[in-house]
């Protein structure tokens, strides 16, 4: 994994999940990075649900904030269709791409994904602050 233009994510929500890496790749395409672990699987030894959904909220926040120049901005939609299921140690890659900016609001989807399959899709809109 190349480390340039990479960010781990600060807040405590973010570390207490087990970490994630956002990288910027242009001004609309942002990358991140999170690795499943013991503490994110469900009774059934599969990644849960909501490990997934606060992943693809913070990889998108994360990146709608970088996108605006680092002003704050909070999650106001967030829509989460699940594919398959990630396991335990797998890495999984988030894609986003910001779709669009307005003076109040950001839009923007991404795509989760393991080593062999898509997981997850997400989008969302974040208010600027």
């Amino acid at each position: 994994m190349i480390k340039e233009n990479m960010e781990e994510a600060s807040s405590a929500f973010a570390k207490h999940i087990g970490g994630l890496t956002v990288k910027k790749i242009n001004d609309s395409n942002y990358e991140f990075y999170a690795e499943v672990k013991d503490i994110n699987l469900n009774t059934s030894k599969i990644a849960h649900g909501g490990f997934i959904c606060s992943i693809a909220d913070t990889g998108m926040g994360n990146s709608a904030h970088k996108a605006i120049e680092n002003k704050r901005c909070v999650t106001i939609s967030l829509d989460v269709k699940f594919i398959s299921a990630a396991s335990l140690g797998e890495k999984l890659l988030g894609k986003v791409k910001i779709q669009k900016k307005t003076r109040t609001l950001v839009f923007a989807t991404c795509e989760i994904s393991n080593s062999k399959n898509i997981v997850a899709t997400a989008s969302g809109v974040w208010k600027i602050l």
